[in-house]
């Protein structure tokens, strides 16, 4: 596990039994609602997501065992509290594709990201609908479907710039009052032509998007 205190980095030959733990819907949605919203305890994480506070209680307890989370400190001594002990999960696609359980666990995680972006765009929706935020948050908010034609090569440099920038800017708003959690999913998927066949041969035709 090559990892620091911002980023945890799965290994899938090193760290087999944390991806197994971690390929659970309810333990990935536990770890991004302790990442997103702070430390909590079972009883309001089980409020937030509908689950029994003993079903949350014992998820909580496997992520604790595989370092994903830590306990926090502890508003009284009812409850104990939990807190992510890292801001983002990462891998290696590549090292990913080497094992069926580093597979179902990135597929899983995908797919997660895109109910994550369902859920979150409509609580976007209520909380500017609320008047939450101000005027100024009208114009950069929003979704892109752009469909570029790139390289493996040049999606390489790109995931490369946008994390770079990112960190950038994140570093540099850290302590603006005027800086909010934004939710920022970035996808950069290759699509075959419809032309092409399941054998995965290429043709030479390319169709356009629609």
């Amino acid at each position: 596990m090559d990892s620091d205190e911002h980023k945890r980095v799965l290994d899938p030959e090193h760290d087999t039994d944390a991806l197994k733990a971690l390929t659970h819907p309810l333990r990935i949605q536990l770890l991004g609602l302790l990442r997103q919203d702070g430390p909590a305890t079972a009883s309001e994480l089980a409020a937030r997501t509908g689950e029994s506070s003993a079903s949350t209680s014992y998820h909580l307890r496997v992520l604790a065992k595989y370092a994903f989370i830590a306990e926090a400190e502890h508003r009284d001594g009812r409850e104990r509290r939990w807190r992510a002990r890292h801001t983002v999960t990462s891998w290696s696609n590549e090292a990913m594709e080497s094992s069926e359980a580093g597979r179902a666990f990135v597929s899983l995680a995908r797919r997660r990201q895109l109910e994550h972006l369902e859920m979150s765009l409509a609580r976007h929706e209520a909380d500017m609908a609320a008047g939450r935020f101000g005027q100024e948050w009208v114009e950069p908010s929003g979704i892109s479907d752009l469909m570029p034609r790139l390289t493996a090569r040049s999606l390489t440099e790109l995931w490369d710039a946008v994390a770079r920038k990112l960190e950038e800017l994140t570093a540099r708003d850290a302590d603006d009052p005027r800086a909010e959690n934004v939710l920022f999913l970035t996808a950069g998927l290759p699509l075959a032509p419809h032309d092409r066949g399941d054998t995965g041969r290429e043709e030479t035709g390319r169709e356009d998007a629609s």
